[in-house]
């Protein structure tokens, strides 16, 4: 018997920097699994939901990430319906939420400060103790390559800063840097699936702005992967998302330290294997709340 007709909502390209295709493909491949599961899928894409259209399906599955989308994802779910990620989830995956709830809550994550673009960082970050750090955009994801910069002397901090200013950007987060091996992770709540690897040691693995390079060629320090994966989902179901990826640091010791999450990315060098899982865990929060 054939399911209900849902909504997949397709990402903006300009919240895909270097990801169009990636973001695409996984989108594609994982209506073609609900599709295999039965169900209708009508598409759509970001700006539909800031033009008024109306969405008669009971749930929705997407991608959208700017302002407008995600209040309207919200209303969705207020309303009743199924919204998958969850619009407050997807906001929650903004820096500045994200920093604070991920700290609030015991995460493991870099010492981090929370300043006003408009005044002058130096006296916050000597009073913290940084050196080299990581300047980020408060208020939105990385879409601009500036809107994650790592800086090597404080000092310079002060200049990205005035130049988050003059585009608008109020707050921003600034992150101590860390030493180790970076781990790039892929997980979907509720299931087994879970992909990790070392961006820096796989060339051409879809970095957006090539900031990977930084902590250089990873070593494979070892670490507890089971650790790894109850730090990524813990910090996930904290924002409230289910379909999501992110970065850690692996110190010297094995120590592991969260360094961002992100709602629903492109899962590029595991899309084949990401899908069914993905329309498996869409399927089972429909199922839910029949």
């Amino acid at each position: 018997m054939m399911k209900e007709t849902i909504a997949g909502i397709r990402r903006g390209n300009r919240f895909s920097p270097n990801h169009v295709g990636n973001d695409a493909a996984i989108f594609s491949l994982t209506a073609e699994h609900l599709r295999g599961k039965g169900y209708v899928i009508r598409e759509y894409v970001e700006t539909d939901l800031l033009t008024g259209v109306a969405f008669d399906e009971r749930a929705v599955f997407g991608m959208a990430r700017s302002p407008g989308a995600v209040r309207r994802l919200k209303q969705l779910e207020d309303e009743g319906r199924v919204v998958v990620n969850s619009g407050y989830g997807i906001e929650n995956c903004t820096r500045e939420r994200m920093t604070r709830l991920l700290l609030s809550h015991g995460v493991t994550h870099p010492r981090s400060i929370i300043v006003e673009t408009g005044c002058n960082p130096v006296p916050q970050l000597e009073a913290a103790g940084f050196g080299n750090c990581w300047i980020k955009r408060g208020d939105f994801h990385a879409i601009h390559r500036e809107d994650v910069t790592y800086v090597r002397h404080i000092e310079e901090a002060e200049g990205i800063l005035k130049e988050y200013a003059l585009r608008g950007i109020e707050t921003a987060v600034v992150n101590e840097h860390l030493v180790g091996d970076l781990v790039k992770f892929y997980g979907v709540a509720g299931s087994d699936f879970f992909y990790r690897f070392y961006p820096t040691n796989t060339p051409g693995q879809h970095s957006k702005f090539g900031l990977e390079q930084i902590n250089g060629q990873a070593r494979g320090i070892p670490f507890d992967e089971e650790h790894l994966y109850s730090i990524c989902a813990a910090a996930a179901e904290i924002l409230g998302i289910s379909i999501y990826g992110g970065d850690c640091i692996v110190a010297e010791d094995g120590s592991i330290r969260l360094i961002d999450l992100n709602d629903w990315p492109s899962f590029a060098p595991c899309r084949d294997a990401a899908a069914p899982s993905i329309a498996d865990c869409i399927h089972r929060l429909i199922e839910g709340r029949q």
